[in-house]
């Protein structure tokens, strides 16, 4: 794996970065658009799963994310370290990178309430790069209080907790 081309790793990053838009805004449609093809896990949760893809993501994080009056998390991912390799023979690509989640409410003043790393692994089908999987590595915890509906300190949640099969 290589740099790839500036196309590819635009397209990536811009995926990656769609990501943290969706969460701060709220848009569960938009994450489930994302990982309609894909999966997205994480290393907090109770138990090792296969994680979710689709309609699944957007009904977790819409039952989990605290939604503030404003129609947002009042939250701010940032992905910074970013280290993309890209394949483009194989039509493949990881990625790595940090992330810190800010956060500042009324009751809440402005800081960080969560760290860690992302592990990313995309697929280019019919010439369009899409998430194959996400690895969400939580390291530092803040105070979540006003952000999430559940402990992440106690070892997280079951997808299936919250998430109804359809």
């Amino acid at each position: 794996m290589g740099a790839g081309t500036w196309e590819s790793h635009h397209a990536i990053s811009t995926l990656m970065f769609r990501y943290a838009e969706c969460v701060d805004q709220a848009n569960f449609d938009g994450l489930s658009e994302l990982f309609a093809h894909g999966t997205i896990r994480s290393t907090s949760a109770k138990k090792a799963d296969e994680g979710m893809r689709g309609e699944a993501v957007g009904r977790f994080y819409a039952a989990t994310n605290r939604v503030h009056e404003d129609g947002t998390l009042r939250t701010r991912h940032l992905a910074t370290n970013v280290q993309i390799e890209i394949d483009e023979a194989a039509d493949s690509a990881t990625a790595r990178s940090y992330y810190v989640v800010l956060q500042s409410t009324p009751d809440l003043p402005f800081q960080a309430i969560v760290g860690g790393r992302y592990e990313d692994h995309f697929v280019r089908a019919g010439g369009e790069w899409r998430f194959d999987d996400r690895l969400i590595r939580v390291d530092q915890l803040g105070d979540l209080s006003e952000h999430l509906s559940f402990d992440l300190s106690e070892g997280g949640i079951r997808s299936e907790d919250v998430v109804t099969k359809r």
